[in-house]
């Protein structure tokens, strides 16, 4: 089993973690920018985090054979406190970088006036540097909040093909569906989806155009999700195939129309010198 987890925050994670990994099968990810759990008082506290997304935990990742990349953006909580709000304006020259293959987190989190500025804002953005878009929905209010998220998207006039719509449930998936964004599933001990609910949906709405990530983070959660994702499909009667299109080539073909994936291996002369199989992809090319 290959994995690519499109949604993990490994900043807060540990070397352990990386190794394990491994061992299941992760052979590539995205890190989004996130809130960080204390609030950041001053862009040059963004500054320096970018700086880390985009270069040590890169570094770090490749010690243990993983291929890592980012999504770069001002995240929907922050945009409420006034003191985060110009980070708006370095975006661009992060945006611009190698490995950078989304914009995200944005979207909403209370669903409030300055949340809905800073997302439009970053849409434009993304039109811009021609990248995809990773969008968070709110964890209250879930169904209002996407109802939101899809109208502004919309009206933005950016193809839905290039936008994922994250931490849906049975609730939203359909209105993501319909609307042909991406669908994204972030699977959790305790909240959120979980793999069994995961699969249940699989079966009712296919695998086309579904993103499975684990989300974790500095909260309860579990690196490994994606893998146990994978063997619940297995025990539920889908293919080989069909887990790697929702583990692996899924997220390539999403992440892929950025042109800035890096998934070729990992050779014994850069640091931990692990290796696997994979392609570098280009702009809309597809495993």
């Amino acid at each position: 089993m290959r994995i690519f987890d499109p949604h993990i925050h490994m900043t807060s994670r540990t070397t352990d973690d990386y190794e394990q990994m491994y061992g299941a099968g992760v052979r590539a990810l995205v890190e989004p920018a996130f809130w960080l759990g204390q609030p950041r008082t001053n862009v040059g506290s963004f500054v320096d985090y970018f700086d880390g997304l985009i270069g040590w935990e890169r570094f770090r990742a490749a010690q243990f054979g993983i291929r890592h990349h980012c999504t770069i953006a001002l995240n929907p909580k922050e945009a409420n406190d006034p003191r985060c709000v110009d980070v708006l304006d370095v975006l661009p020259r992060y945006l611009a970088k190698d490995g950078v293959v989304a914009v995200g987190e944005i979207g909403f989190d209370s669903m409030t006036e300055a949340e809905e500025k800073a997302f439009g804002h970053q849409l434009s953005l993304a039109l811009e540097h021609e990248l995809p878009v990773l969008v968070h929905t709110p964890h209250r209010d879930k169904l209002a909040g996407t109802k939101r998220t899809l109208d502004l998207v919309r009206e933005s006039n950016i193809a839905p093909e290039l936008v994922v719509i994250d931490h849906l449930n049975e609730l939203t998936v359909g209105l993501v569906a319909e609307a042909g964004c991406w669908m994204g599933f972030s699977i959790y001990p305790d909240t959120k989806m979980d793999e069994h609910r995961m699969v249940a949906i699989l079966k009712e709405y296919g695998t086309a155009r579904m993103l499975v990530n684990s989300a974790a983070d500095w909260g309860r959660s579990d690196p490994l999700k994606t893998y146990r994702t994978g063997e619940a499909m297995l025990a539920a009667g889908f293919t080989d195939s069909d887990v790697d299109t929702v583990l692996w080539r899924n997220p390539v073909e999403f992440y892929g129309q950025s042109g800035k994936l890096m998934l070729d291996p990992i050779d014994a002369g850069e640091p931990g010198g692990a290796t696997f199989e994979g392609n570098s992809v280009l702009r809309g090319a597809r495993l």
